[in-house]
């Protein structure tokens, strides 16, 4: 029976004489047991990766890893006080759980107003913690750092698929990295989708129309609603100013029995519109062109029909208590309404 003592990789206290046996997954599970971790490789004290249960012999000295890289248990047992040396010294930063080596000039040199220069350029300033394996602990995000601790290597910003880049934006401003966050801030604007201009059909429109709550402010300006349909719809409130419901087919909008309570239409071509007993009560129809409209029985109540133009436009029945009829395009004869 062989016999082997385990360390923690980079440590070279608290091991753990264990017996080897069967194959190199037992060993592991024994490691992982034994060292409270979950253990996926071993190494021998030179740092050579043991792939084989055969290459093991009896009293070897093993360090293991859950994945990091080997570390040199003589270089991490060297005391704090040795965090005053060359910048071109390594160190191994243990950010959420997860390894990162790197040198200290990495985390310095580039962005020397950062925190992360701050924290490790001179000794003891910042108390940096350290956790069993001498590694520094940082609490933060490991996915979100790894492409910050990559630009302060080479000085490109690159991001793997399935990381947001928002979270990565949020740590370069934690960690004070300001030439990142301006290429962050472009690359999350040109990664935004192009907004959508295509004008939708009436078949859409009404659809939309009809899954809006009542009390829901709707705008649809510059709308094209050529012929539209939408008897006894409710747009009360919604904004449709220089809208089209002109088909040049000669289809006519029909808009009847619909509620338009304080709907804003200024502007829009309404040519031969249907209107006929809708309710457009406080409604502003501005500068309308309502040539030949319908508008029997609507309840024009406030509504301010300025400069609109109704020439053959039926109102008999209508309600114009209060509507504003100022700077019209043509005259309005009294036989078009009758009260």
């Amino acid at each position: 029976m062989r016999r082997v003592t385990l360390f923690l990789n980079g440590s070279p206290k608290n091991g753990k004489v264990v017996a080897v046996y069967g194959t190199l997954s037992d060993l592991l599970s024994v490691a992982s047991s034994k060292l409270g971790i979950k253990a996926t490789s071993v190494y021998n004290g030179k740092g050579g990766l043991i792939d084989d249960i055969a290459l093991i012999r009896d009293d070897d000295v093993l360090f293991v890893c859950e994945g990091e890289p080997f570390i040199d248990p003589q270089t991490d047992s060297k005391p704090p006080e040795g965090l005053s040396g060359s910048h071109t010294d390594w160190l191994t930063l243990n950010v959420g759980g997860r390894y990162f080596t790197t040198t200290r000039s990495t985390l310095v040199n580039k962005e020397p107003d950062s925190m992360l220069a701050h924290m490790f350029k001179d000794k003891g300033v910042w108390g940096n913690k350290q956790d069993h394996r001498g590694a520094f602990l940082i609490d933060r995000s490991p996915e979100y750092f790894e492409p910050i601790l990559n630009y302060l290597r080479h000085g490109q910003l690159i991001v793997n698929d399935g990381i947001n880049l928002l979270g990565v934006l949020e740590e370069a401003r934690f960690f004070g990295i300001d030439s990142l966050i301006q290429h962050l801030e472009v690359a999350i604007k040109n990664s935004q989708p192009p907004e959508d201009h295509s004008p939708i059909s009436r078949k859409e429109f009404v659809r939309f129309l009809l899954a809006t709550p009542t009390k829901s402010e709707l705008r649809c300006q510059c709308a094209n609603l050529q012929g539209v349909k939408m008897l006894c719809s409710n747009a009360e409130g919604a904004s449709l100013k220089l809208c089209n419901f002109e088909d040049p087919s000669g289809l006519k909008a029909n808009l009847e029995g619909a509620n338009l309570k304080g709907v804003d239409m200024e502007g829009s071509q309404m040519t031969g519109i249907n209107l006929r007993v809708a309710t457009l009560k406080n409604a502003k129809l501005k500068n309308c062109n309502l040539r030949g409209a319908t508008l029997a029985g609507t309840d024009l109540e406030n509504c301010d029909l300025s400069g609109c133009d109704l020439q053959e436009a039926n109102l008999r029945g209508s309600n114009v208590k209060g509507a504003i009829f100022e700077e019209m395009l043509t005259p309005l004869h009294m036989s078009q309404s009758v009260r």
